[in-house]
């Protein structure tokens, strides 16, 4: 069952030099209780459209057209883009939260990470004394791996895996059905980074929500998530589990950001990359946006945009869909 459904979401940020189509008709379902991955490269509009979902866009940036339905336990469904202040407020705790990808920023420095917490508890959930606000930062900062006794600490004092994690407990003080995490694991080293996975794979499977995992690094996704969906120049290129995205690419997009890094198993092969730049998202190349990077474009590339329809075990937009995948 779907507790978030994504329809032809468009935002664009508007700008003296015409506006900036960051994110086109995008469409996405989040499974109850599972891991999404989003991936692409920097500007393919990964974080515009988590911010679109969770209402934290600001000006110039405006949603143009697309809906996003919020589905409760009890299957009330609920339209986030027309919550008014107040329900949007209650929302963004109770069903929705969100892990920025720099805690140090996201954080409040002059704030104690206890105090952060307990005031999301004090606001949301007024009837819990200060007592069981306590007992429940304690419980939180445990799940997540911080001793109890650093509810006291200020984010400065706390290392860079210590204050991810820290975020990573404010966003579950309530519960919520949907967590967004924005790059979560980014500048932190190798062995953190495996910690905060298995962290949030062990809370998922313990609290049952669901996350959308945004990140640039694919092999990252590789390992923690249960479907993923690939952007380019704005748009969902395409979406499958993790297995069939790693065996068998049908994007040539896809295929590059795989063939970007080496395994770390099997024989050598060469890495090829993706040549070129994003392009200009203000007059994006006509026909399919990536072909004057992509080593398999055909001439009909640059006259037609392919549409995200049906692959092999997910979906694909690209004209050499063949059902088998690109040539590896």
């Amino acid at each position: 069952m779907n507790v978030l459904e994504i329809r032809e979401l468009s935002v664009d940020y508007h700008s003296g030099g015409g506006a900036v189509h960051a994110v086109a008709d995008v469409s996405l379902d989040l499974r109850r209780g599972e891991i999404l991955g989003l991936a692409g490269e920097s500007g393919s509009g990964k974080s515009t459209l988590a911010n679109a979902v969770a209402r934290l866009l600001r000006p110039p940036a405006a949603i143009t057209s697309g809906s996003v339905v919020y589905h409760r336990r009890d299957g009330g469904p609920v339209d986030v883009l027309g919550l008014d202040r107040g329900a949007l407020r209650a929302f963004r705790w109770k069903e929705l939260a969100v892990v920025f990808q720099s805690a140090m920023n996201a954080l409040n420095p002059v704030s104690a990470i206890g105090a952060q917490i307990d005031d999301v508890l004090r606001v949301h959930v007024p009837r819990m004394s200060r007592k069981e606000r306590v007992e429940r930062t304690a419980e939180l900062l445990r799940r997540v791996g911080i001793g109890a006794d650093r509810r006291r600490g200020y984010p400065h004092e706390l290392s860079g895996g210590m204050r991810q994690r820290a975020a990573i407990a404010i966003a579950l003080a309530l519960n919520p059905e949907i967590i967004i995490m924005d790059e979560p694991t980014t500048a932190l080293d190798v062995v953190v980074q495996r910690e905060i996975l298995h962290e949030i794979r062990a809370l998922r499977e313990e609290y049952g929500f669901a996350v959308v995992f945004i990140t640039h690094d694919l092999s990252l996704l590789m390992e923690i998530s249960d479907r993923i969906a690939i952007m380019y120049a704005g748009r969902v290129v395409e979406t499958g589990s993790a297995k069939t995205l790693h065996k068998a690419p049908s994007h040539p997009y896809t295929l590059g950001l795989l063939r970007s890094f080496p395994r770390l198993h099997g024989p050598r092969e060469e890495l090829l990359g993706i040549p070129g730049t994003p392009p200009d998202l203000r007059s994006p190349p006509p026909g399919c946006a990536f072909h004057p990077r992509c080593r398999f474009a055909m001439d009909a590339c640059s006259e037609r945009r392919p549409e995200l329809v049906p692959g092999a075990e997910g979906q694909v937009a690209c004209l050499l869909n063949d059902d088998t995948g690109v040539r590896q």
